[in-house]
């Protein structure tokens, strides 16, 4: 399965008791339709995600980053501190791709990048 949605936060490498190292991470995706009344209706869904293969990926994983990945999902089930029922999804990440920055690193780019504008005599063509 693929999905393709934006990191809500920054990913976290965490340690297993057997010394693996994993990397969590939140991907928020969006869909919108319309309703029998012709309103737009917008939907977004939360994954709670997991990488295994290596946790060097972690420090290209912050905030606002959009991200294709591959893998599958499954569902978890707990009861919270209030006493209700709660469920939620997990992906199983099997592979990243990214799509591009997060908001905050264009925006460091734009801000950094402005002296670096070239002129039609600098083209190669």
């Amino acid at each position: 399965m693929n999905i393709t949605g934006r990191l809500t936060r920054d990913a976290e490498v965490r340690t297993t008791s057997q010394d693996k190292q994993v990397v969590n991470f939140s991907v928020a995706t969006n869909d919108s339709y319309r309703n029998k009344q012709g309103e737009r209706i917008e939907q977004t869904t939360y994954f709670d995600c997991s990488y295994w293969i290596t946790p060097n990926v972690a420090k290209l994983l912050t905030k606002g980053t959009l991200v294709e990945l591959s893998g599958r999902v499954s569902t978890r089930a707990w009861t919270g501190n209030d006493g209700e029922p709660r469920a939620g999804l997990n992906f199983h990440t099997s592979n990243i791709k990214l799509h591009g920055g997060s908001k905050k690193s264009e925006t460091a780019q734009a801000t950094t990048g402005a002296n670096n504008t070239k002129t039609e005599d600098d083209l190669p063509f």
